[in-house]
């Protein structure tokens, strides 16, 4: 039995997971899905002082208090920075990262490094009444649709998990400066239909940070592939498991 720890992007909540959880938890392996700090049922906890360090802390509290071990760790999107730093700060407890359509940063970066496209929201959010806070991406016509889901129905229901997300959480850096992170891991599955302009994915090095063969799986749906094709997303995550 593995324990995978799915760990949700920006915007979102730990609800975006909700078709996959089963298809992982059936298979034996037990399942955790969080909601960071700011989103789902802590959307209270929303505030400028919310950032990628915040939602670190979140990911490494919950390992360390719950004892998790041999986790499969999966970063959504900017939660690519999310798992990279919370897995520099635990890597013993840590048996792979899976970035699923993430950032995927170098120490010291920032999502504006990764994405600079970032850097618009920002100062989109800054011209608002509320400077700190970047709302959700709006829906775009299809085959774009509202973060690559295009049914109406769906589409609805991942309206009712959006959050605004802080400023902040695109500005810290990222830490990957431990030594022993590098031994861990990776998997990178892309999303690889209905790409939007100005979102450019770095190529994946052919050798892994701890000398293996890059492995890189692609699904052909758009960017929130866990409420698309969430049974071929857990197929995949099975192989890891």
């Amino acid at each position: 039995m593995s324990t995978f720890l799915l760990v949700h992007g920006a915007w979102h909540s730990g609800q975006c997971w909700e078709r996959v959880v089963p298809l992982l938890a059936s298979a034996g392996h037990r399942v955790v899905a969080p909601s960071l700090t700011g989103f789902g049922d802590k959307a209270h906890l929303l505030g400028p002082e919310i950032g990628l360090d915040t939602h670190v802390d979140d990911i490494v509290r919950l390992v360390t208090e719950e004892d998790l071990t041999d986790v499969i760790l999966v970063g959504h999107s900017y939660a690519g920075l999310v798992i990279s730093s919370a897995a520099n700060r635990i890597p013993e407890r840590i048996a792979h990262l899976v970035y699923l359509d993430a950032m995927v940063p170098e120490d010291g970066e920032t999502a504006l490094d990764v994405h600079p496209v970032t850097q618009a929201l920002i100062d989109r959010a800054a011209k608002s009444e509320v400077g700190w806070r970047i709302p959700p991406m709006p829906e775009l016509p299809p085959p774009f649709g509202l973060f690559g889901v295009t049914d109406p129905d769906d589409a609805a229901w991942l309206r009712t998990m959006l959050s605004d997300q802080p400023v902040l959480c695109f500005r810290q850096p990222v830490r990957l400066d431990n030594p022993a992170v590098q031994t861990i891991p990776r998997t990178h599955i892309h999303c690889v239909a209905a790409v939007p302009e100005g979102i450019e994915r770095r190529p994946v090095p052919a050798i892994q940070p701890n000398g293996s063969p890059a492995q890189v799986w692609e699904l052909e749906t758009g960017h929130d592939c866990m409420i698309t094709m969430p049974a071929e997303l857990s197929e995949l995550l099975l192989k890891l498991g």
